[in-house]
């Protein structure tokens, strides 16, 4: 026959253990800031749940029984458990120890994460961070699997098990050499880029499937002469006179340092590209965790247009 489980408490716990070590009701009762009545019946309780004496009561102390000689060592252990779990908890809710993974793809996490992991890491040393730098494709199902706290991206589709907050905006631009004659506009129609040949990413890479969606909303034929896989390469193809690239404002501005290229937001229609936390379904945050999305926002990595 299976032995049934103990419905033994902490308190009872504790109080075992005072009265053994302090050989009285009334000592152990100072130990625990209770009365020595709650010490008595939480004694009482704990015999009657394993059922049998723990102490024989003389008329100055209490004695342990064999039993309770076999027992505080399990107690005492017990308890060393508990209070080292309290200790660890408490240390992960006030971010002194733990750890954060991010899900982001490679340029979109050298673009917004350095500068938060950087003042992150300062701020809370006791917490480790990991980057899982995600292929575009990959991206969801890796928040999917949980190998990520969240992940920080432009998803086209996020699907029913991820939930999504909006961290900034960004929009879709054309980036001109300054010498191209389009470079003196503010803002450029889709439109005029009718027949034009450009640069821009390949077909299934993140942003191709939102410019192929707006200039089939503009009605022009999208002339892509060169098809890239990553966005510095279509910003260094139109340094060196290529044509002009389009893609999101961000990458533009983060990769196009050089003078002699110019970044206009793409309108009429301007089409956004929002960069969002994402978090799969059901799962909540831990605290340190939350503490770094918070960072995220108040950092404001990128300038929104």
């Amino acid at each position: 026959m299976k032995p049934r489980a103990s419905s033994l408490t902490i308190k009872q716990l504790r109080a075992f253990v005072a009265v053994y070590q302090l050989r009285g009701l009334s000592a152990a009762a100072a130990q625990l800031h209770v009365t020595q009545s709650a010490v008595s019946v939480l004694i009482r309780q704990m015999e009657q749940e394993l059922g049998m004496r723990l102490f024989d009561r003389t008329t100055r102390s209490l004695q342990p029984t064999s039993a309770a000689d076999n027992a505080i060592e399990v107690a005492q252990r017990v308890l060393q458990d508990m209070d080292s779990l309290g200790v660890g908890l408490h240390d992960l809710s006030k971010l002194r120890r733990g750890r954060v993974t991010v899900a982001c793809t490679p340029t979109l996490a050298k673009i917004i994460l350095p500068k938060v992991i950087g003042k992150f890491m300062e701020t809370y040393p006791g917490v480790h961070v990991d980057v899982d730098d995600s292929p575009p494709d990959q991206f969801i199902s890796r928040l999917i699997a949980e190998h990520a706290d969240f992940g920080v991206g432009t998803p086209d589709q996020a699907g029913d098990g991820i939930r999504m907050q909006r961290l900034m905006g960004d929009h879709l631009s054309v980036v001109f050499r300054t010498d191209h004659p389009m470079a003196v506009r503010r803002s450029v129609r889709w439109k005029e880029l009718d027949g034009m040949p450009i640069i821009t990413v390949r077909p299934g890479y993140g942003v191709r499937p939102l410019i192929d969606q707006a200039a089939a909303r503009a009605g022009i034929r999208l002339n892509v002469a060169h098809e890239v896989t990553l966005m510095s390469t279509a910003l260094w193809m139109t340094t060196c006179g290529m044509g002009p690239s389009v893609m999101p404002d961000v990458y533009a501005n983060y990769y196009s340092p050089d003078p002699s290229l110019a970044v206009r937001p793409l309108v009429s229609p301007k089409v956004p590209r929002d960069i969002y936390v994402l978090v799969k379904s059901g799962r909540s945050l831990s605290p340190a965790a939350q503490q770094f999305v918070q960072m995220l926002k108040a950092e404001r990595p990128i300038n929104e247009v």
